[in-house]
Parts: structure tokens; sequence; C-alpha cells
């Protein structure tokens, strides 16, 4: 039998302090290609941070960051610590695509102008493949009309869509979205619910932090409880939402359909 591939993304006891403040106390997931993992918790239990610290826009203390099987490098230790390789680190980001809660938008440039400017600037590929492919993944969240317009015309549904059709743009092997839908109206919400519901379709990987269990109940494969920064339980959203085993996921579960 042939060995398994290694997942997409794999993290081993990762540790992440702010000075005394532990916000990490030993995490460890991972994702497969086409997999849609969601991590769930009240605020504070960190999971942005473990966002953050998987695209290596945060340093961790201690533990093993992989992608595609390949280890992150470290000089230093402890607080100290950060990634020995600046090459690999921009290698890695530019196959984590990254959407935050806030739209992250250049307000000084168009929707479209906004989705070509990092495979331009950073991937240094044709002017005229780059455009070709922004106007069609603008077309699938479906905004392309909106591609002349400044992100300031935009409703918050509509910058958000754009946000998701940038990452997509670099063609990244993983994305992440750290509660994407969270700054929204409920109304618009439903916009970006769909287009992540269309990627989790296609089998995209990800890694979804959210405070919508039902969205994470509908897109998701595997779902991590996490509680002051520890995994406290996960399991398949069948498994996790139907029949959770600890007090802590069965109070985090009434408090959210509350």
């Amino acid at each position: 039998m042939p060995e398994p591939a290694p997942p997409i993304i794999e993290i081993r006891d990762l540790h992440k302090s702010y000075g005394a403040l532990e916000v990490l106390k030993g995490v460890d997931i991972r994702a497969r290609k086409g997999e849609v993992v969601s991590l769930i918790g009240s605020s504070g239990s960190g999971k942005s941070t473990l966002l953050r610290c998987c695209n290596l826009l945060e340093d961790s203390q201690q533990g093993d960051i992989l992608f595609d099987g390949e280890p992150v490098r470290w000089k230093g230790t402890g607080a100290a610590r950060h990634p020995a390789d600046r090459g690999q680190v921009l290698r890695i980001r530019t196959n984590l695509a990254m959407v935050f809660q806030q739209f992250n938008l250049w307000s000084h440039m168009t929707v479209l102008e906004n989705v070509m400017e990092a495979p331009l600037t950073v991937l240094r590929q044709p002017r005229a493949e780059v455009e070709a492919r922004a106007r069609m993944l603008l077309d699938k969240v479906g905004i392309l009309d909106k591609a002349d317009a400044w992100p300031a015309m935009l409703s918050g549904g509509q910058q958000q869509r754009a946000a998701i059709a940038r990452a997509l743009c670099m063609e990244p092997r993983a994305l992440l979205f750290d509660e994407p839908t969270s700054a929204l109206d409920p109304e618009l919400q439903q916009e970006v619910v769909k287009v992540i519901k269309d990627l989790a379709a296609e089998h995209r990987t990800m890694l979804l932090v959210t405070h919508d269990m039902r969205l994470a109940a509908d897109v998701s494969d595997h779902i991590v409880f996490l509680h002051l920064g520890r995994i406290e339980e996960e399991g398949p959203p069948d498994r996790v939402f139907g029949a959770p085993r600890t007090d802590r996921l069965r109070q985090f579960l009434n408090s959210a359909a509350a």
C-alpha cells in the first residue's frame, strides 16, 4: 500500500504566550487535502491565535507546524523563537491564504485591483492571466459587476466576498477563515455563508474559525472545540453537536443556541 499523503496543515503540541498569558497550551490539529476543519469555542479560547500561528503571522514558543509534511524551520527557543527561513515563510503564506474578520481591502484600489494585487506583486504572474482569473473569481462569488467599484461603495457582505476572491486568486493549497461572517448583519452573513459552502462542496482544504454553529455543522469534516487554550473535545460534526461528551462543550453549545 502506498504511504498516505501528509496533511496539508499539521500542528503538533503548539504553545503560544503573550508575556505571562499562555493562550495556546499544547494544541494538535491536522487538515488533510479536501478537509474542512472548524474551530469553535468561546472568545479568548485561542482560535484566532491558532490561525495566526499557523499562517506564521504570530511566532509560537513551542511545537511544530508542518505544511505538506514540511516542518517550519525555527531558530531560537521560547520567547526568542522565530522562523529561520524567510523564503520558506513566504512560500507557506502564499499557499495558506487567510480571510480575516475585517475585510482588509485596500481602499485606494478597485475591487478588481485588490484581487489582482498579490499574484502580480508576490507571484509575478502575467497581468492578462491574473486579470482573467480575478474576473472569473469575482463572478464565482457573485460580484463581477462590482469589479471597477471602490471598496467603500460595497456592502460588508460584498467586501467579504471580494476578500475571499482575493484569497482564491493566489491559488492557495488551503484557506484560513477567521470569523468571516461575524462583522456582518445577519442578512449579509448569508451571502458569505453561501460562498463558503460552495468552496466546501469543491473539497477545498480549509481551517475555519466561526461562531456560526450551523455553518460549522454544514461544511465541516471535523470540529475542534477549544477551551482556555486546549482542545477540550473534537470529532465529526454529528457527534460533536449531537452527542457532546463534556460539560464544557454542552454549556458552550447551549449558550450558542440561546
